[in-house]
């Protein structure tokens, strides 16, 4: 007899959700009938530009607000008429730190632990077990505001863990964190995925954070755009892009766009070129556009890649606009 799938981390079903207007301003819809689910041990990103809806839906499932429309299951408990056994399945690690920073590491953990009637001997053991994968074995006596922003970042971790929650929600973790802190961060939380089976869930503008995750989803202006495993969405865009800089691009970009099988997008001052035969058209760029041409490059497609093709606009364009 085949076994019942797992129950999922977390299901989202048709989740809207309307800002009220203020007394000149309609009402503003910034979730659109969002679904997603999400399996047990999963590392899922919400990525997208700001404005997009992932702030809003991180404080639904929270619980920090309340949809306008919609269900959530947090591994089957309904958030919305149970939102206290489904917040135990839960620890959460804000976009701005939730730690004291005049207190001690160790007095911060102790705190959170007893928030969440973790007793001492079971809080000592689990300590132990926690900042083993840590840098703060020997920073525990030493107050928060000391602490550098990855050494934070560990903190917060090691204090949400604590109560061992299945689900890991973190609202944009690596903001503020150098590019060697960030990288950091994300193997720990790819290392605590794989040793303890946490499922985590987190936010993003980053796409080159998300291309770490098993699954992402792209969010806009409040709808979902695609969601599957990273590889699987830039396979979607075939073979590499050639990428131009320079000047006088929209010409060059009208003359390819001509061309059948392929596809350009042009957005400020990089031209992306897609299908056909790359190095023919690198050839013809050198002989016959060197002076407009600053730089050429074939590269991979990458998530952004993916956005560009869905919205027809750059990242940066979008978050400007919002």
């Amino acid at each position: 007899m085949t076994p019942p799938p797992p129950l999922a981390a977390v299901a989202i079903r048709q989740l809207i959700h309307r800002y009220p207007g203020a007394r000149r301003t309609p009402p503003r819809t910034a979730l659109h009938g969002i679904d997603l689910c999400i399996a047990p041990g999963t590392f899922f990103v919400l990525t997208g530009p700001n404005g997009s809806g992932k702030s809003t839906l991180f404080r639904i499932l929270c619980g920090m607000a309340r949809p306008s429309a919609g269900q959530i299951a947090i591994f089957g408990h309904d958030l919305l008429a149970d939102p206290c056994t489904a917040r135990r399945e839960m620890g959460v690690v804000f976009q701005r730190p939730a730690l004291d920073r005049h207190l001690t590491v160790l007095e911060n953990l102790r705190i959170h632990a007893n928030l969440h009637h973790v007793p001492p001997p079971l809080f000592r053991q689990r300590l132990e077990r926690l900042i083993a994968w840590s840098d703060l074995t020997d920073r525990l006596d030493e107050r928060v505001a000391t602490l550098s922003g990855g050494l934070a970042r560990q903190t917060e971790l090691v204090k949400v863990l604590l109560h061992e929650p299945r689900l890991l929600l973190l609202d944009e973790p690596t903001v503020g964190l150098d590019p060697g802190g960030r990288i950091a961060f994300l193997e720990t939380l790819q290392r605590l995925q794989h040793d303890q089976g946490v499922t985590i869930l987190m936010t993003s503008h980053l796409f080159a954070e998300a291309e770490r995750a098993d699954q992402v989803a792209i969010l806009r202006q409040g709808r979902l755009l695609a969601m599957d495993a990273p590889a699987r969405l830039t396979e979607r865009m075939g073979r590499e892009i050639l990428v131009v800089q320079g000047e006088a691009l929209e010409e060059l970009a009208h003359a390819f766009g001509q061309r059948p099988g392929v596809e350009v997008s042009l957005q400020a001052n990089e031209l992306r070129i897609r299908g056909g035969d790359l190095l023919e058209w690198i050839r013809e760029l050198l002989t016959g556009h060197r002076q407009e041409i600053r730089s050429l490059a074939i590269k991979q497609p990458t998530l952004e890649d993916v956005y560009v093709q869905l919205t027809g606009r750059a990242l940066q364009a979008d978050e400007e606009s919002s």
